[in-house]
């Protein structure tokens, strides 16, 4: 691992500085693969920058929510518990992995945030303990359970699929249900098979017993907050259980009323499913005020780099680049290979459009047509789609920003690990499609 490492740490930059590199390198392979000139380039990409504005402000909830959720007073306490659960640096990057890709699963937002702050409460009773252990591997380990994520609750492909009115219900003419995609037997395998192969994979890389490691230079676990006086009547107000209470009450109400009335499982629904966890758990409204202000500065990098990808995905889509990296690998697609061709190209598109559910609204209808042309079920295309954005990810720094400002680390000192991650989690993936695409 040290020759990777030592690689990383020398060329990589910073997620800002990527992504800015990026859109040169997009710029150019438009100018030189399509027949944009540079007006149509500039253009596209300047209209592109406020294409996903919606869609960012689902995002930035799903991180918010996650954030506030891993650390309202019970959840932050179970993880306290959980710290304690490995006794040996094996059992803690594996476990930090388990923990984090079983969050991951239930939405993206509590995974990453659950996996650094595990990370650093395992770190902090491991080495209150005498136990040492590679923080960044810790580290690696926590952001790693990121990449099942798409197979979960939150897969904003899936989801995208089985709402009425959805861009990809529209291109299809009609819905594919989550029992045909996210619920489907052979994706529940696939999720399962993919966290025991790179738990595995994770144990094999770890550091030997005489290797150098860094270690947790001090107790970062977040300090308890003292409480806010109560003096005045609005003081009381903002230190009661009620009111919160009552909010999350009425919202769990409305998720009743909406699923009762034939409702589906929406990204809008995921996040006030988790409001209304939030709601419930939360002491009072100072508690609730206190917990978006720390997750807010969480969301500063994303909201800032976003537009940016959006600005990459305007030149993608106005130019036809999409187009043509999709184009290639179905031309060379057979239906037994076709899930594990878009699984690549998938993985291609995401490393520059590392949204989910941007990538989907361009390229879902590229490869569901394609799926279509080839006799493919349609599930198996959204899938491969959806697995080749949550598998580049682990080369990809975009979304590893809010787990790396939590552990205080930088993206070049995980992504030897997480290159691992991507490996193992890239044979189940490429495995799987190519069992479901022969049967």
């Amino acid at each position: 691992m040290r020759p990777i490492n030592s690689l990383v740490e020398r060329y990589i930059p910073s997620a800002l500085v990527f992504v800015i590199v990026l859109t040169i390198v997009v710029a150019i392979l438009a100018l030189v693969l399509t027949d944009a000139g540079p007006v149509d380039v500039i253009r596209s990409w300047g209209d592109g920058l406020a294409g996903l504005l919606a869609f960012m402000t689902q995002m930035a909830l799903v991180l918010l929510l996650g954030h506030a959720l891993a650390n309202t007073s019970p959840v932050h306490r179970l993880l306290t518990k959980l710290g304690g659960v490995p006794r040996t640096p094996l059992q803690a990057y594996v476990f930090v992995f388990v923990v984090a890709s079983l969050a991951s699963l239930i939405t993206w937002g509590l995974g990453l945030v659950v996996g650094g702050l595990l990370a650093k409460e395992v770190a902090a009773q491991s080495r209150a303990r005498g136990v040492k252990l590679h923080f960044p591997l810790l580290v690696a380990a926590g952001y790693s359970g990121f990449v099942v994520w798409h197979m979960g609750y939150s897969g904003s492909g899936p989801l995208a699929a089985a709402t009425e009115g959805s861009f990809l219900a529209e291109a299809l003419g009609r819905t594919i249900p989550l029992g045909d995609t996210m619920f489907s037997p052979w994706n529940i395998a696939a999720a399962g098979g993919t966290i025991v192969v790179v738990a595995l994979a994770l144990a094999v890389v770890a550091p030997k017993r005489t290797a150098p490691i860094f270690e947790l230079e001090f107790d970062a676990r977040e300090k308890k907050v003292e409480e806010e006086k109560v003096v005045t009547p609005a003081d009381r107000l903002d230190a009661s259980r009620i009111l919160t209470l009552l909010v999350g009450l009425a919202l769990v109400a409305y998720l009743v009323v909406h699923f009762v009335e034939g409702g589906t499982l929406t990204l809008d629904i995921v996040n006030w499913s988790f409001l209304a966890l939030i709601f419930l758990l939360v002491h009072n409204p100072f508690e609730l005020i206190r917990l978006v202000r720390n997750a807010a500065s969480n969301v500063g990098d994303i909201l800032l780099q976003f537009p940016l990808y959006a600005g990459i995905l305007g030149m993608m889509v106005g130019s036809g680049l999409i187009g043509v990296f999709s184009d290639f690998f179905v031309n060379i697609s057979t239906p037994q290979t076709f899930g594990v061709m878009a699984l690549l190209s998938a993985g291609l598109v995401n490393f520059f459009v590392p949204s989910g559910g941007g990538q989907f609204a361009v390229q879902g209808p590229i490869m569901l047509d394609a799926a279509d042309r080839l006799g493919v079920d349609p599930s198996v295309a959204i899938m491969a789609v959806s697995y080749g954005d949550q598998w580049t990810n682990m080369i990809q720094p975009f979304w590893a920003l809010p787990l790396l400002a939590i552990a205080g680390l930088k993206m070049r000192d995980i992504l030897g690990y997480t290159t691992i991650t991507f490996l193992a989690a890239g044979l189940v993936f490429c495995v799987t499609l190519l069992i479901v695409g022969a049967g």
